[in-house]
């Protein structure tokens, strides 16, 4: 057995969620083995069972270098939970979270590390908001998309960071395992999420750098990202007290509330059916409504897709049967006892909630 000291684990982690981007594996190696010499540091790739075979390259490069890890999701995907998830798995004291499209600048690296090991900072973001740093690479729609998203949350939650959609920052271990338990993991932002969840105010430090242009791969941001900062949001306010899921199942629950009285007046107040009648229909076309927004947005990371779509479905609709009959049969007992139309309607629907949400929850999605 070789004798003398076991050699030191990594100084710096770079946490690095992926999907889909093979092509652009090796090269960040490369970037990153040129801008960190002299730094003891390893790269956990978190890929979200990418189709394109990223964690197969990731794989292949750690056999050739050491300080290269690959995580793989299995039935899962989520930037922030990939984030999570990867910072958990180091125990370098200083971790680092970037892109793996070669849109952020691996040169500032070294710097923010300078910049935490100093006294006085806690978290270095790599800021495209500040003097020096930009942001056009983006284009326009999405650039003011990103400044705008930055400036109401900075509003709502009282943060004083300029770049807070920042996918690029670097921070000390000891915030991870203060915030780790708040965090809702829910969405893209990871550094708002980190921010806002701390138990104590950090001192943050923006080094400015130019967002490059994606090179190639694709996209973990997509027509959910907004949805998904929303969350986040509320989740900073009521979190501690409902779970993030139902808060969203509840939010795609009033737009299926909307379907229902809409269906409901067109059934009932046009068409001229029975209440009944019109009630079980407005009440199928909200159900239908609800899993596809659900499995759209609050189940995003386990969407359902092509055959499953349709199986989840038919889950869906069968397990909420119960519901629906006694939605239609409260609402229609009501409405026989001189309760309004809407309020009958109205307490159908809050009395199917609780079982749809609990039940899809655990054999629909599987959760």
């Amino acid at each position: 057995m070789a004798s003398g000291s076991p050699d030191p684990g990594p100084e710096l982690a770079i946490v690095i969620p992926t999907y889909n981007e093979r092509e652009n594996v090796v090269p960040l190696h490369q970037a990153l083995h040129e801008a960190l010499k002299g730094i003891a540091w390893e790269a956990i790739f978190v890929d979200d069972d990418s189709t394109d075979g990223t964690a197969q390259e990731v794989r292949a490069l750690s056999r050739l270098h050491p300080n290269v890890r690959c995580i793989r999701r299995i039935g899962r995907r989520g930037l922030s939970s990939a984030v999570i998830e990867g910072m958990l798995a180091t125990s370098a004291p200083w971790i680092a979270v970037m892109d793996a499209d070669l849109q952020h600048d691996e040169k500032l690296l070294p710097e923010m590390l300078a910049r935490l090991k100093g006294a006085d900072c806690d978290l270095v973001v790599g800021s495209r908001m500040v003097e020096g740093g930009s942001n056009a690479s983006l284009g326009g729609n999405r650039q003011h998309l990103s400044e705008m998203s930055s400036d109401v949350a900075r509003r709502i939650l009282g943060i004083g960071i300029r770049d807070l959609m920042s996918g690029f920052f670097m921070l000390r271990r000891a915030v991870v395992d203060d915030s780790v338990r708040n965090l809702s993991g829910v969405g893209f932002k990871i550094l708002l999420d980190i921010v806002a969840s701390s138990p104590r105010s950090l001192k943050v430090v923006e080094l400015p750098y130019s967002f490059r242009t994606r090179r190639a791969g694709q996209s973990k941001l997509d027509s959910h990202a907004a949805f998904a900062l929303g969350l986040t949001l509320i989740d900073k306010f009521v979190g501690r007290i409902l779970p993030i899921r139902l808060v969203a199942f509840l939010l795609v629950g009033a737009f299926g509330v909307v379907v229902h009285f809409v269906t409901l007046t067109l059934a009932f107040k046009v068409a001229g059916l029975d209440f009944v009648a019109s009630q079980a229909i407005a009440t199928l076309a909200a159900m239908t409504s609800n899993f596809a927004i659900n499995n759209l947005f609050t189940y995003q990371d386990v969407r359902l897709r092509g055959r499953r779509w349709l199986t989840g479905w038919m889950t869906f609709t069968l397990i909420c049967s119960l519901g629906a009959l006694a939605n239609v049969g409260v609402a229609a007992t009501l409405f026989r006892g001189n309760w309004s139309w809407t309020l009958s309607a109205l307490a159908g629907i809050v009395l199917g909630t609780a079982w749809n949400y609990g039940v899809t929850r655990r054999y629909t999605w599987r959760q």
